[in-house]
């Protein structure tokens, strides 16, 4: 008999909202693992597949943490991330999750870390495609003037984060 592999288990995806001074943010993960973050009040709020639970539950740890990280109160996340994308774009965002809080690199500069210094733009591409919104931070990134550009959640958005982590205050939902 020729040896059968069995199928592999889909894994359930589990999501939940919450409020937070950036607007509402919609959670997506696995129950072990956090695979989305994403703003909905931005240019392209994600939608909720219809094969998605709702539960609370698996997200309670992530979600004090972003309360800790509005508040000013936290600097590093501690939480499972499985984000899904192409070999280069998970090379970028965890080049991302490098930037230290408080400061801000160029999309140039993240192409030379992740040993593509010509690939500036692809950088830009696969930072704008980060599924895990504050958490991989990908408001840190800014253009080679200092200026800030482009943001999916908005450059208000941004500018709010990147005040926030410079010590300027707290955000209020």
């Amino acid at each position: 008999m020729p040896n059968a592999t069995a199928p592999t288990p889909t894994k359930r995806i589990f999501f939940t909202t919450m409020a937070s001074p950036i607007g509402e943010l919609l959670l997506v993960g696995d129950g072990e693992t956090l695979s989305g973050l994403y703003m909905q009040g931005g240019r392209k709020p994600k939608r909720i597949a219809t094969d998605w639970s709702e539960s609370a539950a698996p997200f309670a740890d992530v979600k004090r943490q972003l309360e800790e990280y509005f508040a000013g109160e936290r600097t590093i996340f501690d939480i499972p991330l499985a984000p899904e994308g192409a070999p280069f774009e998970r090379e970028v965002w965890r080049a991302l999750e490098e930037i230290p809080y408080g400061e801000t690199v160029s999309y140039g500069e993240i192409a030379r870390r992740v040993g593509q210094p010509t690939a500036a733009r692809a950088v830009g591409t696969a930072n704008g495609r980060n599924p895990i919104a504050v958490i991989v931070p990908c408001h840190r990134v800014i253009g080679a003037d200092g200026s800030l550009t482009g943001y999916g959640g908005g450059l208000e958005r941004k500018r709010l984060l990147l005040e926030l982590e410079r010590g300027q205050g707290r955000l209020q939902p």
